[in-house]
């Protein structure tokens, strides 16, 4: 029996390894089988989950990498321009400054032009001033007094000639609105129409420009002009 019973169960393991014998062991070896495809599935399907996995880690090392470049570029970018920021206020600052110095040296040029001008203005009438301060302290007749103002007058045309400054032709000429003003007009005979007769107060012209005009009178000749 003993026997019988071991030599059955080698038989039976034979017979489930070799695919034979009754209905029932053929059908444990269906089951057999079917665990073996579904293992085998399951093995596949980890196998891919595994695979998925490490090509995860795999990306996902390399998407780390490649932000890890994008920030070090970025930063590396970011240190350029805040560079090339400090580089450009630095500039400005220099500007600034040499805008100032510049505006500096131009508003002092300015008033040493403007002194200098003055300075040549005023320099010949100096001289004026001193005679007429002498005039005030003379004691003398009233002819006396008058040679000394005429004098200085004459001082005074030198000193406007030296500057440029001529005076307007007036007395004996004709009438011209452009340096002439007139103040009125004296009905007369002896004149032509229009001339000038009389000077009121004197004008001036710097070169071609004028500075002010003549007060002057102007004749006005009738039969000249119903002539």
């Amino acid at each position: 029996m003993s026997h019988r019973k071991g030599g059955a169960g080698q038989w039976g393991k034979v017979a489930r390894w070799a695919g034979i014998g009754n209905n029932r062991e053929s059908r444990s070896g269906d089951q057999m089988a079917e665990e073996t495809v579904v293992q085998t599935a399951e093995e596949k399907e980890l196998a891919l989950e595994t695979e998925e996995v490490q090509d995860g880690r795999a990306e996902g090392a390399q998407v780390g990498e490649a932000e890890s470049d994008a920030s070090a570029a970025l930063k590396a970018e970011l240190e350029q321009v805040k560079g090339e920021r400090d580089q450009l206020v630095d500039r400005l600052a220099r500007l600034q400054a040499e805008f100032e110095n510049s505006r500096r040296r131009e508003v002092k040029e300015r008033q040493d032009v403007r002194d200098y001008a003055v300075q040549n203005a005023v320099e010949p009438f100096l001289g004026v001033m001193d005679n007429f301060q002498l005039a005030l302290k003379a004691e003398g007749s009233a002819e006396q007094l008058r040679a000394g103002v005429e004098l200085i007058l004459r001082q005074m045309e030198d000193a406007l000639r030296g500057l440029n400054v001529q005076p307007v032709e007036s007395v004996g000429a004709q009438f011209d609105p452009r340096v002439h003003e007139a103040l009125g007009s004296i009905e007369t005979a002896e004149y032509p129409d229009h001339q000038v007769i009389e000077e009121i107060r004197k004008g001036y012209k710097l070169r071609e420009k004028l500075l002010r005009p003549a007060l002057v009178k102007i004749a006005v000749n009738s039969k000249q002009v119903s002539e």
